[in-house]
């Protein structure tokens, strides 16, 4: 059974909620309209057992407070991110559980890109939200929001961290370096029995190993040269909590007999101390190295390797599961936002290039374009000439995609030129609003499926709508095209 998507409107201001209705139509998105007294009649009657609301847009509110409003919506469902419109400040007194769901906040004249981008992030939320609540013992629903994506691996992985997280095993995640090893040690600490304890990171690849002893257990004063004062160790910081070990394939062989003690006795002596101390800590480590391997060269103790792989998660490079860099961009480029370190977006033939990339510093490295992308064009559209050279030839046609990224460099320009036109050339009595919108949305829909050269699921990614909506697009406006096996099928869905 699909289930089908619906958006809330609430606006008391009858003119403007008919004229977004009309904006979210034209964006074939389904919307149930209301205001701030009748949302709740409106929903009941109009949502059915195969749909569900992915997202509320707050207009004005008039009747009703919007901290009222925002906790009717939260007591209604907790899963309900809201998108804000106009210049309505969020009140400073507003709960933190309230203000986590405000997703975005738009100006009361409405954008098409904005609008877009705000949609899709209250739907990845809202979907993040649903995931995540029907896992055991998970409390915090923005757990693995760093892990974003639609992709199984993504998925997998959501699924192994939402079964082991509130459990007491040791946990060893490997995987290449930049594809967020810490990130998913640092929730599952946060969603198990220890979540009120520290976490404790320590990477042992990073301390000489001559101090890496001492960095672990502590020492005494006096133990060796320069010991001026006594110092706990990670092990005492972790207690009660989690230890995480990071690069526990960069530990020798000398430490790692130690270390396999303290799992095993659950106790341990500081360097130059005779008093035994007790260790409460749930360890998991991670590595980019393959321990197997460095078993088989004397490199790595097996038994150690038993002992911390009670539970393994590997997690996938970022060439492993491309679908998702879309996502990840608007994830970035939201961070950025929120801490006001500027702003960019990506057109397709920018994304396209990216998605072909391999990545080896994995979301670390896409991070960091990101970043550079921000800085060198401050809250600019980055076009594929932008991008690194390195980025340049991973297209199969240079002509092809100049072109795509001129025709998405211009979709919002089309669009705004379009508004301009019927606001300045609106007859005295006025138009046929419907037929209007109508034949710019096939002019639109005609376009991306010559860029695409006819080819429907395409067409559909330049339009960001699914390809079974385009389909029947079409159908409606008798644009027939050429299409793969692929595309015809979805005529019969």
């Amino acid at each position: 059974m699909t289930t089908q998507n619906r958006i809330l409107l609430i606006d008391d201001d009858e003119v403007s909620r008919r004229d977004r209705e009309t904006v979210l139509n034209f964006l074939g998105e389904s919307a149930i309209t209301a205001t701030t007294q009748s949302w709740q009649q409106r929903v009941d009657a109009m949502l059915t057992e195969r749909a569900e609301l992915t997202v509320a847009l707050i207009g004005a509110c008039a009747h009703t407070s919007m901290p009222d409003l925002l906790a009717q919506l939260y007591e209604w469902e907790a899963g309900t991110p809201f998108v804000v419109l106009g210049d309505q400040p969020l009140p400073k007194s507003l709960p933190a559980e309230l203000l986590s769901r405000v997703t975005a906040v738009l100006p009361a004249q409405l954008s098409y890109q904005p609008l877009l981008d705000a949609l899709h992030k209250a739907k990845v939320f809202h979907e993040h939200y649903n995931r995540l609540r029907n896992f055991d013992g998970v409390q915090d629903y923005n757990m693995f929001r760093s892990l974003v994506g639609h992709s199984a691996a993504v998925q997998r992985i959501r699924y192994m961290m939402g079964q082991v997280a509130n459990t007491e095993v040791s946990v060893l995640i490997t995987g290449e370096s930049g594809t967020g090893k810490e990130v998913v040690a640092r929730n599952l600490h946060q969603n198990s029995a220890r979540a009120d304890k520290p976490f404790i990171p320590i990477n042992c690849g990073a301390i000489p190993r001559e101090l890496l002893e001492s960095e672990l257990f502590g020492h005494e004063k006096g133990a060796f040269t320069g010991a001026i004062a006594s110092r706990v160790g990670r092990f005492e910081l972790a207690n009660g909590g989690t230890l995480f070990l990071d690069e526990i394939g960069d530990m020798p062989l000398s430490m790692q007999v130690k270390l396999l003690r303290v799992l095993q006795e659950r106790s341990f002596e500081r360097v130059g101390g005779v008093e035994t101390i007790q260790s409460d800590v749930r360890i998991l480590a991670a590595t980019h190295r393959d321990l197997e391997q460095m078993i088989a060269a004397g490199e790595f103790r097996q038994d150690l390797y038993y002992r911390l792989n009670v539970f393994p998660i590997e997690m996938p490079s970022l060439r492993e599961r491309a679908e998702d860099i879309p996502l990840l961009l608007n994830e970035l480029i939201s961070v950025m936002e929120k801490e006001k370190r500027g702003s960019v977006r990506f057109n397709s033939s920018a994304i396209t290039a990216l998605c072909r990339y391999s990545w080896p510093g994995n979301v670390r490295e896409l991070a960091n374009l990101v970043e550079r992308m921000a800085i060198l064009y401050p809250h600019g559209i980055i076009g594929l000439n932008n991008l690194p050279e390195k980025l340049h030839n991973l297209i199969e046609s240079d002509h092809e995609l100049e072109h795509a990224a001129d025709s998405s460099n211009g979709s919002d320009d089309l669009l705004a030129q379009q508004e301009r036109e019927a606001q300045s050339l609106l007859p005295l009595n006025g138009i046929d609003l419907k037929e209007y919108l109508a034949n710019l949305e096939r002019s639109l829909i005609g376009q991306a499926l010559d860029d695409s050269g006819g080819v429907v699921a395409r067409a559909a990614d330049r339009l960001h709508i699914r390809r079974t909506t385009l389909v029947e697009k079409i159908r409606k406006y008798s644009l027939q095209k050429k299409q793969s096996e692929e595309d015809r099928d979805a005529y019969s869905d």
